[in-house]
């Protein structure tokens, strides 16, 4: 393994070379069914024709140009996300972290904009949810309500964030006052364990922070782009946020985040108040057309709930000592690891093992964690059922041997 990239990935040891629709094979010829998809980033799989396609042809025309001015084909997926999305403008960037920031600015502008209008208290504070992940930039892991984000290493970290318990109805009745600018929240949580939240729950959350004159942010970074099964997460959850932050899948692989909003919270930027030198970019702009497209074709967003429901389904119907708690929504899927005196103790010793275990005619398993305990799957949205059940096969091998 290479010593020159810094220390703080714990990359696992091995390396890829190629990929094919839900396969890996590392320099030594050895074949993995990928349940990781780069975390929730390869929507489409590896090689993916169309998508190979787009970025060939966008490369010979051009790969960027700056903001300074517009490029056909970022306006072409401005207009088609937007239109897919039902929201009013968008800004472009480079990644979730980058999509969450500018919400965050958006949210306090939006809320001193508010203040200066009513000659009331500085609206700056924004209210967020225990267990969420919102990304690495300082600002963001303010944002980010778990205390194993915040070392003292670190510090000090920008004040004006307060969590809540999710599916904490008491807490909706004091947390929204006359500092709160914004309410962020994940529709899944992913980093904090791939917890789901009550539908009742947050349509109310959302409802009080409105009330109060807060916007609403849905962070769909990990969720968005047909994760859960929909093309947002917080279409099935019955919401209608003021701002949406995308990334991860949203260009199949081609690094990108989106800033989303609607309503008052498309009018508050206005020019020089936040942009990103390599945000929208014609390349990543012609991946991101792709991925839309694909995602609608008839069907895809039903194989996804399927496919699942499929997985949790058959990990369910193997009743395992020490593996619990199943959850997910579409093929974003987790389970937590006890552990047994024959079993694994850890998710990290499952994610290991699993990358070490043979079966089904293949060499490994690639599988991701959710904390010390959950095992995580976001598995490529065009996996099929011999994948699956190839990966099945040596999920049950490394969790019953």
């Amino acid at each position: 393994m290479s010593g020159k990239i810094m220390n703080n990935l714990g990359s696992l040891p091995v390396v890829f070379a190629r990929g094919d629709g839900a396969v890996l094979t590392d320099t030594e010829g050895k074949t993995y069914i990928d349940f990781v998809s780069g975390i929730g980033v390869n929507c489409l799989g590896h090689n993916h024709p169309a998508l190979v396609k787009a970025l060939t042809d966008q490369i010979h025309k051009q790969i960027h140009i700056s903001n300074y001015y517009n490029s056909d084909t970022g306006l072409a997926f401005a207009d088609a996300l937007l239109a897919a999305t039902g929201m009013d403008r968008v800004f472009f960037g480079n990644s979730g972290a980058e999509a969450n920031e500018a919400a965050i600015k958006l949210a306090r502008k939006a809320g001193w904009l508010a203040s200066e209008q009513s000659g009331g208290p500085e609206r700056k504070n924004i209210v967020t949810v225990k267990k969420s992940f919102h990304g690495r930039t300082i600002a963001t892991l303010a944002a980010t309500a778990q205390d194993k984000f915040h070392p003292d290493s670190f510090a000090p970290y920008p004040d004006g964030f307060t969590a809540i318990d999710a599916n904490d109805f008491a807490a909706l009745e004091t947390c929204f006052d006359e500092t709160v600018c914004a309410f962020m929240f994940e529709c899944v949580q992913g980093e904090g364990g791939v917890n789901l939240l009550d539908p009742a729950w947050i349509q109310a959350a959302c409802a009080a922070a409105k009330k109060a004159g807060a916007l609403v942010i849905a962070d769909e970074v990990q969720t968005g782009m047909g994760r859960t099964g929909t093309l947002l997460a917080c279409d099935a959850l019955g919401i209608a946020p003021d701002v949406v932050t995308l990334a991860k899948g949203i260009a199949g692989g081609v690094p990108f985040g989106a800033c989303l909003a609607k309503g008052r919270a498309a009018e508050v930027f206005v020019p020089g108040d936040h942009q990103s030198t390599f945000g929208g970019n014609p390349l990543a702009c012609a991946a991101g057309l792709v991925v839309l497209a694909e995602l609608s074709k008839k069907g895809f967003l039903a194989q996804v709930t399927e496919n699942g429901a499929y997985i949790r389904d058959k990990i369910a119907g193997w009743k395992i000592p020490g593996l619990t708690g199943i959850r997910g929504k579409g093929l974003m899927i987790g389970f937590d690891i006890t552990g047994t005196a024959s079993g694994p103790a850890s998710a990290g010793e499952v994610q290991k093992a699993c990358l070490e275990t043979g079966g089904a005619g293949f060499d490994g398993l690639c599988v991701s964690t959710a904390g010390p305990r959950t095992v995580r799957f976001l598995p490529p949205l065009i996996i099929g059922r011999k994948e699956i059940d190839a990966g099945l096969e040596i999920l049950y091998t490394v969790l019953t041997r």
